[in-house]
């Protein structure tokens, strides 16, 4: 069974983050997200992955991940040359795929959940395709499918009254009938190929789709709020600690917290889960629970908690306490002491602070 990934995606809901990085390679837990979704896939069983990218972002990808090698894998891209829709991305894969079953995810969602006996039940049945769906509070955001014994009776993408609660979670399995569905459905009123309006034409012509409701955690990374919350989510279900760096006498450790190699903790509170990355400096400063420190980065005179800071980035002589924010790489928030105190901001296009 093959994997297929849709990286596409410009992100605009994470901007000005996705200016100079794609939202699947956004670090959390000092972890790009791609990862986890290679880790989901790899633990399924998939090892052979086509990874669909925009010509913008393909040596982006191309220079975190390589082939694959280094995570037990071997990964080949895929190059959607413009944004047409999760359909029109899964049809550009189609001489990769040929005519194998194969398990596709969205990029930007996490997913915890063990789908090996799925994944398996999938290859050794004639089912043409299945759905993982999820009951959700609000489905309006989602492609929701309507249920009958087990099968798919209809999808509709983002319903504003929604006939169930059960929203598509942006993982698939697809044989290779879902190319001719694809060849067969039109654009939306969006101008794009939808991925519900292809599972639509397999039911609507006799074939089997079938649906699986999974039970564990699984979150859309499309927001930064997005991103701080599944920031928490596996900075809590951390398990192991381990310090690489240097903890000075002054300093105070709490509860799990993860340090990397060269890192330097001077007179510091640090109370996890907080993970930090290699080279860092902390120095006279908190930081507080679910907190991602990526590497080389500065952290002097300041108090952070529930964040993600990229790499590089830098906070120094900040009297108010920093809480659920993202910093870019090599961000730099500091004050310098002088006189008048004013703020000096120089920010980029759409982003956002609030003091």
């Amino acid at each position: 069974m093959k994997g297929l990934v849709l990286c596409a995606g410009k992100g605009t809901r994470l901007r000005p983050l996705t200016y100079t990085t794609a939202k699947h390679l956004i670090p959390v837990a000092n972890k790009p997200v791609i990862e986890y979704t290679l880790d989901f896939m790899k633990d399924a069983g998939v090892t052979e992955i086509a990874i669909v990218v925009s010509p913008e972002n393909k040596d982006l990808f191309k220079e975190v991940l390589k082939d694959g090698s280094e995570f037990g894998l071997s990964i080949e891209y895929v190059v959607q040359e413009q944004p047409k829709g999760i359909a029109h991305a899964v049809y550009q894969a189609k001489n990769f795929i040929q005519d194998e079953p194969f398990l596709m995810v969205l990029g930007d969602n996490l997913i915890f959940e063990d789908i090996r006996s799925v994944v398996q039940s999938f290859v050794e049945t004639e089912t043409n395709a299945v759905v993982l769906l999820s009951h959700v509070g609000d489905p309006r955001a989602y492609g929701v499918a309507v249920l009958e014994n087990e099968r798919i009776k209809y999808v509709v993408e983002k319903p504003k009254e929604p006939p169930s609660d059960l929203a598509i979670v942006g993982v698939y399995m697809f044989r290779k009938d879902i190319f001719e569905a694809i060849e067969n459905i039109r654009p939306s009123w969006r101008g794009e190929l939808e991925i519900t309006d292809a599972i639509g034409y397999l039911v609507q012509n006799g074939y089997s789709v079938k649906a699986h409701i999974i039970t564990g955690w699984w979150k859309d990374t499309g927001k930064p709020e997005d991103l701080l919350e599944a920031n928490r989510k596996i900075l809590d279900n951390m398990k192991k600690e381990y310090c690489y760096g240097k903890i000075d006498e002054g300093s105070t450790i709490q509860g799990r917290v993860c340090i990397g190699k060269g890192s330097i903790i001077a007179n510091s509170l640090i109370r996890g889960p907080v993970v930090i990355g290699e080279n860092c400096k902390i120095i006279n400063s908190y930081i507080g629970p679910y907190t991602a420190v990526g590497n080389n980065v500065l952290l002097e005179n300041c108090e952070i908690e529930n964040s993600i800071l990229m790499d590089q980035s830098n906070i120094a002589n900040v009297a108010t306490r920093i809480d659920s924010s993202i910093l870019g790489k090599g961000v730099k928030v500091f004050q310098n002491g002088a006189m008048p105190k004013a703020a000096r901001l120089v920010v980029g296009d759409l982003s956002s602070i609030q003091l």
